[in-house]
């Protein structure tokens, strides 16, 4: 099942995907849960049902996918866990080391935009960097989860780009800074159910284009640390809820590793695709001047 949020007459609403058209569930099925994140938490059994709903609903509950104003998936998770040098070329390429642990770091919600939405390139600085990524979407909470039991905690996957701004990353007491810039992520389309694709997503190729040249090319199973792996350490640190979110890490490709870093500037498209998940595609656009009174650049 594809699971998305979009806006109708003003107001969140939650759907169900079948090609091109959406099924708003809040008419299909007004009984169940109205946004991603609860309906995660109802339980299985509410998953479920919105699918039978969904794939029973009449017209009325129908709407073309071309022109929907998506949201984020899921607007305010409980957590958002970042993690890095997860894929070893990307390691070599931002020339790091090794660790025995992977990156990691928050993310807040209002850091994430959604699918066609414009990520912000901050007025801090110029050194705004894409990085392609597979999202986990945690589906049963719990602490402490074995790495055998992983993947049955996870509800599903979306595309992520976490967008970064380089010159506070490359100060490592400010990378989390780096990554929390107002509007400087992206999130969905959509969340794809677990069912519908491979145990951890191992086998499928995450690429990211910015404006159609192919920048990022990788098998998700070149992941140092797997799918549930990931959900096992981060278990043994956090307590997981329904909705939940873990950015996996992104591969080689990215502009900090090259010679001549081509950063992201305003006009620029960058689209994240993952394999049996989707595509991202986010503008890029200047963030709005609030004050001209105050010098905030770094770089």
């Amino acid at each position: 099942m594809r699971l998305l949020s979009f806006e109708l007459n003003g107001v969140s609403t939650t759907g169900v995907r079948f090609g091109d058209e959406v099924v708003d569930l809040s008419v299909a099925a007004p009984d169940l849960p109205r946004d991603i994140r609860s309906l995660l938490a109802a339980g299985p059994d509410a998953l479920r049902a919105a699918e039978t709903a969904a794939s029973a609903a009449g017209a009325d509950a129908r709407h073309p996918l071309e022109g929907l104003r998506h949201l984020t998936p899921i607007a305010r998770p409980d957590k958002i866990i970042g993690l890095g040098k997860n894929y070893m070329k990307h390691v070599d390429e931002m020339k790091a080391d090794v660790q025995s642990f992977p990156g990691m770091f928050l993310r807040v919600p209002d850091s994430m935009v959604a699918h066609n939405q414009p990520i912000w390139r901050p007025e801090a600085s110029e050194t705004l960097d894409y990085e392609g990524e597979l999202m986990v979407v945690i589906g049963r909470g719990g602490r402490m989860i074995s790495r055998d039991e992983a993947l049955s905690h996870v509800a599903g996957y979306a595309c992520h780009n976490d967008g970064s701004v380089r010159a506070y990353n490359y100060i490592p007491s400010a990378v989390t800074a780096g990554k929390n810039f107002l509007n400087t992520g992206g999130f969905g389309p959509e969340i794809v159910t677990a069912d519908e694709l491979p145990p951890g997503c191992k086998g499928l190729r995450l690429t990211t284009h910015v404006n159609g040249e192919l920048r990022q090319s990788a098998d998700i199973a070149e992941m140092h640390w797997d799918v549930a792996h990931l959900v096992h350490l981060m278990s043994t640190i956090f307590t997981l809820y329904p909705g939940d979110l873990i950015a996996t890490g992104t591969p080689s490709g990215v502009a900090a590793g090259r010679p001549n870093p081509k950063w992201l500037v305003p006009g620029d498209v960058v689209q994240v695709e993952i394999e049996g998940v989707g595509i991202l595609t986010n503008p890029i656009a200047d963030a709005p001047r609030i004050r001209s009174d105050l010098d905030v650049r770094l770089v």
